[in-house]
């Protein structure tokens, strides 16, 4: 099965109102920015995707990105493990004006609770949180003497996804540190999209450097040359472009 798609529009068109969003990225590293704009240009064009809940590492910086996203209006909660990061004015405004909401995770838990998702595991155990004000209300037990917070598997409808290399079977490698959450994101989403810096033939990516199995993919799209996080906020970059 071909999974290219031929563009970005496309790539996104199938995300409804309400929907839940996993958007791989470890801070700007493996961060999907060609796919979260072309979700804000549908949005400003139709009024629609809106109500979305976003799982992320964190709640953006600047005003590109998931930040941007959220500067639209488009989010209405965020499930992460870092709201305050290196420039987080957007979400920590709203976040104040109470405009959206926030279900904070330590990051070692959020993995686990996505690895989880993927694996079919609706439930388990951990000792991160205990004691704490993320605790409240969840179960507790014990085992070997020591108390253990019940965490539940994350899920999504849809991911959207940076990764390196992907055939058309839809196969996927990653550059360097953004494999981070990509690959657990794909096992999690019942719609996993992503956009390869390189798209190749069957056959062009060896069987062993596979990181992430086709069969976790529904579309790939090709952006040659994909936009940096961080290289957008030192240049003070806005999406949509607003007049300076």
């Amino acid at each position: 099965m071909d999974k290219r798609i031929p563009t970005l529009a496309e790539a996104v068109a199938g995300i409804a109102d309400g929907a839940t969003v996993m958007i791989g990225g470890f801070g700007g590293s493996g961060a999907p920015i060609e796919l979260i704009h072309a979700l804000i240009d549908r949005f400003l064009a139709t009024g629609s995707p809106k109500n979305l809940t976003v799982i992320n590492n964190n709640a953006g910086n600047g005003h590109v990105g998931i930040a941007a996203l959220i500067e639209q209006g488009m989010v209405a909660k965020m499930i992460c493990s870092f709201p305050r990061s290196a420039d987080p004015k957007v979400f920590t405004d709203l976040y104040l004006a109470g405009k959206i909401e926030l279900e904070l995770v330590p990051q070692g838990t959020l993995a686990e609770r996505i690895r989880a998702g993927g694996a079919g595991i609706p439930a388990f155990y951990t000792p991160t949180s205990y004691g704490t004000d993320l605790a409240k209300g969840k179960p507790v037990e014990t085992f070997d003497g020591r108390p253990y917070v019940q965490e539940r598997w994350l899920k999504a409808d849809h991911a959207l996804l940076k990764a390196e290399l992907g055939d058309h079977y839809g196969n996927l490698t990653y550059r360097m540190a953004a494999r981070n959450f990509n690959p657990l994101m794909a096992m999690a989403a019942a719609n996993t999209i992503v956009q390869v810096s390189h798209a190749v033939e069957p056959g062009g990516i060896e069987p062993e450097q596979v990181i992430t199995p086709g069969i976790f993919v529904q579309g790939i799209v090709e952006v040659p040359h994909p936009a940096q996080e961080e290289e957008l906020n030192r240049a003070d970059a806005h999406y949509p472009e607003v007049a300076q």
